[in-house]
C-alpha cells in the first residue's frame, strides 16, 4: 500500500512572535540551524516516505512563500491551500479526499511541521512500525512520547500497559494539558504518553470516521469531492470552508473513538512551541543561557537571547526571554512564553497588524 505523509503547515505559530509572523510563521523559519523547519520535517522521514509523495496543507497566504523555499522534490501541486484555517479536522478531512480521490486507498502519515527531533534513526524505526500497523490493522495509529518531565504544556494519552501487538497499546484516553501536580502524578503512574500530534491510518479508515463522528464536516467536504484536483478546486475551498467546523482531529475524532493504538517513541522530541522549548534544541553555556544574538551580558542566567544585527547587552537578569527583529522586541520571563500568543491577540484587536 502507498504511503504519503500529510503535513500540516498552516498555523501562525503565535509563541514565537516577534519572530514567526502570519505570512511567514515558525515552519517556514530556520530555528535549528539546519534548513527551515518544515524542509527538517521532509528529510526526517526520507526511506520510510518518500519525500515525492509529501502533502502540504498550508494557509493561502503562506503558499507562494513556501513554494520558493520548499525542497525541490515535493511536488508544487501537493501543497494543499486552505482559504482560512479551521483547525486540523478540516485540514486533515482535505488531505485524505485528495488523497484517496488520486491514489485510491493508502496509508496517511499526519505530521506537524514544526517539531524537533534530535535522534533521527530512532524515528525512522517508531514511524515504519507504525506505518505497518495502520496498514495492517483498522485502527488508528498515533505516536505517543515517552514524558521526561512533568510538562503543563503538552496533552497526554494515557493507554493500557497490556501490548496488543507489535509494540503497539489500546488507548484508554486524551487528556488536555494538565495542571502541575497532575502532570506528576501522569509521571509516575507510567501509563501517560505526551501527545506528540502525528496519526497515522489508511484514507478509507479515516474518512469513515469523518463521515461517523463529523458529519456536518464530512457531507460539506463531499459537496466538493468532484472539484479536488481540478481547475474548480479553489473556488470551491474558498466557497465551502468558512461554513467548515473549527475542531480539532483530537476533539473530533480520536477522543470519541474506540479503536486508537499508540506506539511509543522516546527519539528526542520536541514541539518547539515556544521561546522556552529551545533548550530542546541548543545546549545552554555555562551559565544556563541559549544566545543567538550580538550579546554581551554582566550577571546574565538562564535566559534567552534571540537577536540580529543589534547589539544586545543584559545585566543582571535571570530566567528572562528577550527576542529582537527589526520592528519588535519581546521582553518576558521564561515561565510566561505560553502567554506570547496573548501579544498577538492584542496586537490584533488594536489594530496593528503591521506586528501580526
Amino acid at each position: 500500500m502507498n504511503r504519503f505523509s500529510v503535513i500540516m503547515a498552516g498555523g501562525g505559530g503565535t509563541r514565537f512572535w516577534p519572530l514567526s509572523r502570519q505570512n511567514k510563521p515558525k515552519q517556514l523559519l530556520n530555528i535549528s540551524g539546519n534548513d527551515i523547519m518544515i524542509n527538517d520535517t521532509i528529510l526526517r522521514y526520507e526511506k520510510v516516505i518518500s519525500i515525492e509523495n509529501t502533502i502540504i496543507v498550508t494557509n493561502k497566504s503562506q503558499a507562494s512563500l513556501l513554494e520558493d523555499i520548499l525542497l525541490e522534490e515535493v511536488p508544487r501541486r501537493n501543497i494543499l491551500k486552505e482559504p482560512l484555517g479551521k483547525n486540523t479536522a478540516a485540514c486533515i478531512l482535505y488531505a485524505a479526499l485528495f488523497l484517496q480521490k488520486k491514489y485510491d486507498d493508502c496509508v496517511m502519515v499526519v505530521l506537524p511541521s514544526d517539531h524537533h527531533i534530535t535522534n533521527v534513526n530512532s524515528f525512522k524505526s517508531v514511524l515504519e512500525k507504525a506505518s505497518q500497523l495502520a496498514e495492517q490493522e483498522d485502527n488508528l495509529v498515533t505516536i505517543g512520547i515517552k514524558p521526561t518531565f512533568p510538562s503543563t504544556g503538552y496533552g497526554y494519552i494515557n493507554f493500557n500497559k497490556n501490548i496488543l501487538n507489535n509494540g503497539a497499546y489500546e488507548v484508554k484516553e486524551f487528556v488536555e494539558k494538565p495542571s502541575f501536580d497532575k502532570a506528576n502524578q501522569y509521571l509516575s503512574s507510567g501509563e501517560y504518553l505526551w501527545n506528540s500530534g502525528m496519526f497515522l491510518w489508511k484514507t478509507s479508515k479515516i474518512i469513515a470516521c469523518f463521515q461517523r463522528y463529523l458529519p456536518r464536516l464530512y457531507n460539506n467536504m463531499m459537496q466538493i469531492y468532484a472539484d479536488i484536483g481540478t481547475q474548480n478546486e479553489e473556488q470551491a475551498i474558498a466557497e465551502i470552508y468558512p461554513n467548515l467546523q473549527n475542531i480539532s482531529i483530537d476533539y473530533g475524532i480520536l477522543e470519541r473513538s474506540d479503536d486508537v493504538i499508540v506506539i511509543p517513541g522516546d527519539f528526542g522530541w520536541n514541539d518547539v512551541g515556544s521561546w522556552d522549548a529551545l533548550g530542546g534544541i541548543f545546549s545552554p553555556d555555562d551559565k544556563g543561557n541559549i544566545v543567538k544574538a550580538k550579546h554581551i551580558g554582566l550577571e546574565t542566567k538562564n535566559s534567552i537571547i534571540f537577536g540580529n544585527d543589534r547589539l544586545i547587552a543584559t545585566i543582571g537578569i535571570n530566567n528572562l526571554i528577550i527576542a529582537e527583529t527589526r520592528d519588535a522586541l519581546l521582553v518576558c520571563p521564561k515561565d510566561r512564553a505560553q502567554d506570547v500568543k496573548n501579544i498577538v491577540d492584542m496586537l490584533k484587536e488594536k489594530g496593528m497588524s503591521d506586528y501580526v
